[in-house]
C-alpha cells in the first residue's frame, strides 16, 4: 500500500463515521465503535449535568452568602438596639437616683420646717406667758401661723381702722395680702350674742370689700368661750356665711403641741 493511499484512508476513518463502521464490520469492531460513540454522547450529557449542578451549587453559594451577610447585619442591629436599650435603663438609673435624692432634700427640707414650726410656737408660747398677751393677740398669733401653712409666707394679722360713711371702723384682725377680716370675742354667752357677733363681723367684711375691690379670702370670728346654746347659733351661722369658726380650745391645743 502506497503512503498516499494510507493517508487517504486513516482519513477517511477519522472522518468518515459511515466508512468507519465498515471498515469495524470487517473487522468485527462496530458494535464496539458504537457502544463507544454511544459511550462518549452519554459522558458528554454528564458533564453537560455536572457543570449545571456546578453553577446550581454557586448560585446556592451565592444565596447562602446573602443569607450570611443579611444575619450578620441583623445581629449588628441587634447589637445596636441591645446598647442603645443598656444606655436608656442606665438614663432611667440616673434620673431615679436623682429623684430619691430629690425626695431626700424634700424630707429634710420638711423635717427642718417642722422643727421651725416648733420653735415658733414655742417662742410665742413662752412670749405670751412671758407678757400676758391678750386672747385678741393670741388668735392674731394663731392666724399668722395658718397663713404661712398656707402659703402666705410673712403675712402679718393686726388691728386695722378704717373710716367708712364718716365713722372710724375698728377690726382687730386684719391682713391686707392675702386680705382677712377677723374679730375675736372673749366670751358668748347667749343665742343673741352669737348672732349679734357674727352680723357685725359680716358687716366688717363688707366694709372691707367695698374699700379694698375683693373680697376677702378669709374670714374669721375666734371666741374664747362660747356656751352650748351660743356654740350651736355660731357654728350654724358661720357655715351659712362661710365663716371660719375658731373656738379658744383649738387655739391652746395648738400653742400647746
Amino acid at each position: 500500500m502506497t503512503e498516499k493511499l494510507k493517508r487517504d484512508f486513516i482519513e477517511l476513518l477519522e472522518k468518515d463515521p459511515e466508512f468507519r463502521y465498515t471498515v469495524a464490520g470487517y473487522l468485527g469492531l462496530s458494535e464496539i465503535l458504537q457502544r463507544m460513540d454511544g459511550h462518549e454522547k452519554r459522558q458528554e450529557k454528564l458533564w453537560e449535568e455536572v457543570k449545571s449542578l456546578r453553577e446550581g451549587q454557586e448560585k446556592l453559594w451565592e444565596e447562602v452568602k446573602s443569607l450570611r451577610e443579611g444575619q450578620e447585619k441583623l445581629w449588628e442591629e441587634v447589637k445596636s438596639l441591645r446598647e442603645g436599650q443598656e444606655k436608656l435603663w442606665e438614663e432611667v438609673k440616673s434620673l431615679r437616683e436623682g429623684q430619691e435624692k430629690l425626695w431626700e432634700e424634700v424630707k429634710s427640707l420638711r423635717i427642718e420646717q417642722e422643727k421651725m414650726k416648733k420653735y415658733m410656737v414655742s417662742g410665742f408660747r413662752d412670749l405670751r406667758l412671758a407678757l400676758g398677751v391678750t386672747f385678741e393677740e393670741h388668735s392674731a398669733s394663731f392666724l399668722e401661723l395658718m397663713l404661712e401653712e398656707m402659703g402666705y409666707s410673712g403675712a402679718v394679722v393686726e388691728k386695722k381702722y378704717l373710716v367708712h360713711e364718716g365713722e372710724v371702723v375698728e377690726i382687730n384682725m386684719f391682713c391686707e395680702d392675702p386680705l382677712l377680716v377677723g374679730e375675736s370675742t372673749v366670751s358668748i354667752r347667749t343665742a343673741e350674742e352669737a348672732k349679734k357677733d357674727v352680723e357685725k363681723l359680716i358687716k366688717r367684711a363688707e366694709i372691707v370689700e367695698k374699700k379694698y375691690g375683693r373680697k376677702p379670702i378669709l374670714i374669721v370670728l375666734s371666741v374664747a368661750r362660747a356656751t352650748p346654746e351660743a356654740s350651736e347659733i355660731l357654728t350654724r351661722m358661720t357655715v351659712e356665711y362661710g365663716i371660719k369658726l375658731i373656738l379658744g380650745s383649738e387655739i391652746e391645743e395648738f400653742f400647746q403641741l
